[in-house]
């Protein structure tokens, strides 16, 4: 479906922002440059007519999104999160994509349920109520356990909800082919790679049964974190589209008001989201990957609650080390480290200077610190870091998408709770922590027996292990049949002419 059809899929998208008036609106918050600003308005203004008005009630950037569906709803959530990036305002109106998004009707939910657990509704239920949030994957309604009583959140996926999502993910998939095309500098980032990872993301966020598994495995790894719960699965009550979980009772964590009325206290919480994100990411390896305000509660005792697990993150041990240092090579200013780290991770290539790196870090991390947040301007920081890693010619890091996709938006839900907040103080005892724990004799110790024990799984084998390999080596490269020689001659002269062509194509867009 990757062909150039997808063509009117992006040109509706320029549309849709036009018609709804939100171009404007999103290249004023994102500052872009006039002529960025020319170009697109040039290309989207004649087919304005093909744009969706979406609902006149809604204001224009969560009304273009809602109306260009479910994947243009994702990025709107991100950025609801950042109104550093993208001013007070719009952050605001962004907001109502976390989850005051228009439902589907209340039969239409009762009917998947049925389907999906083999019951009616009213069997299982009492007190079904309307959608109490709807979100762009599916929405939530309220109910009591007809045998105990207990109160339930349903989630349950929206009808199509697949199909839509793979229309978006093919034209997403187009783009950056185009991209890659026409822009080779463009290939170190791999937009083709990145859209892969979220496609992946986004496929195992439709199944609920495997939100279920993430949701169990999440609550076994922070049972013992403090200010810290997770609302139980009813894995009786779950499946595909449908999943129950124990209702999680408490204020949105985006509705400050609500948060002051309670009696909670805004800076504990907001250093407290940002602990145990990074607490997750690097203890476990294992983190909730969908922060923002629209999935995360404070509870009347002040714990707070985090629910939709659609979208975990993983990162493997050695990963996490090398995360570790990177963050805590820049808390303690020591940015010839922080080089270091990237070139033995393979980050930047080996051919790059590593002290004209350490330089280039420098740069980035001393105006943060001695500064609160709210004088950081968050958008400049982006953009030269973006030229450092054009300039040394680093790569987009696939496995680590999600874990900085995370960062930033957790970092926008602890600002929007404390403002003056310092991202590197709160990080710091967690990040010194890890490093204590993962790098220090006691994990070496740790690691070196992990070795041993495979070693010792294997010492019996290894005699014939070896033995087997070095006959592999020894053995002459198989003869292909004689009847096969001439096909095979064939194929190979046929490889090295496409081969030979490719080569020249690539070489002329170069």
């Amino acid at each position: 479906m990757r062909g150039p059809h997808n063509i009117i899929r992006l040109i509706r998208t320029g549309a849709t922002l036009e018609r709804t008036g939100a171009m404007g609106i999103v290249m004023d918050a994102l500052d872009a440059p006039p002529l960025v600003r020319g170009t697109l308005r040039f290309i989207a203004w004649p087919f304005k007519w093909l744009g969706d008005e979406g609902d006149p009630t809604v204001p224009p950037a969560p009304r273009a999104l809602t109306a260009l569906g479910p994947a243009y709803i994702k990025f709107g959530q991100i950025l609801s999160t950042r109104p550093d990036l993208v001013g007070d305002d719009l952050a605001a109106q962004m907001r109502v994509l976390q989850d005051k998004l228009p439902p589907f009707p209340v039969d239409v939910a009762k009917a998947s349920i049925e389907s999906e657990l083999g019951r009616p509704v009213e069997m299982i239920f009492d007190d079904f109520s309307p959608p109490v949030a709807a979100a762009s994957i599916a929405q939530v309604h309220k109910a009591r356990l007809k045998e105990t009583g207990e109160e339930v959140a349903i989630k349950v996926l929206r009808p199509g909800i697949e199909r839509a999502f793979r229309v978006d993910i093919d034209a997403f998939y187009f783009a950056a082919n185009v991209i890659e095309l026409l822009s080779p500098s463009s290939r170190r980032l791999r937009p083709t790679d990145v859209i892969a990872h979220f496609e992946g993301v986004v496929m195992g966020e439709l199944d609920l049964r495997l939100e279920a598994s993430s949701a169990s495995e999440f609550a076994a790894n922070t049972k013992d974190d403090k200010g810290f719960q997770l609302p139980s699965i009813k894995w009786d009550l779950s499946g595909r589209r449908v999943m129950t979980m124990e209702w999680a009772d408490g204020a949105p964590l985006g509705d400050n008001a609500a948060i002051d009325a309670a009696g909670h206290d805004r800076t504990v919480l907001g250093d407290r989201v940002l602990q145990l994100f990074l607490s997750h990411a690097l203890r476990d390896g294992y983190f909730h990957a969908d922060m923002h305000q629209g999935n995360l509660k404070v509870a009347p005792n002040g714990n707070i609650i985090a629910y939709d697990f659609g979208i975990m993150g993983h990162i493997d041990e050695y990963t996490r080390r090398v995360y570790a240092e990177i963050i805590y090579g820049f808390i303690k200013r020591d940015y010839h480290r922080v080089a270091e780290v990237h070139f033995e991770a393979g980050y930047v290539p080996a051919d790059r200077d590593v002290d004209e790196f350490a330089r280039a870090l420098r740069a980035v991390g001393e105006p943060i610190f001695g500064m609160d947040a709210s004088r950081i301007s968050m958008g400049n920081l982006l953009s030269y870091l973006f030229e450092v890693t054009e300039r040394f010619g680093m790569e987009t890091r696939t496995e680590l998408i999600l874990l900085q996709r995370t960062m930033v938006v957790v970092e926008g839900v602890a600002r929007s709770l404390n403002p003056q907040i310092n991202i590197w103080q709160v990080a710091r005892p967690v990040v010194e922590g890890y490093i204590r724990e993962s790098l220090g004799p006691r994990a070496i110790a740790q690691s070196m027996g992990k070795t041993l024990a495979v070693l010792a799984r294997f010492g019996p084998r290894m005699p014939q292990l070896v033995e087997s390999a070095l006959m592999r080596q020894a053995a002459p490269p198989p003869e292909p049949p004689r009847r096969r020689r001439r096909d095979l001659a064939a194929w190979g002269a046929g490889g090295l002419a496409v081969g030979a062509a490719l080569a020249t194509i690539i070489a002329q867009l170069g």
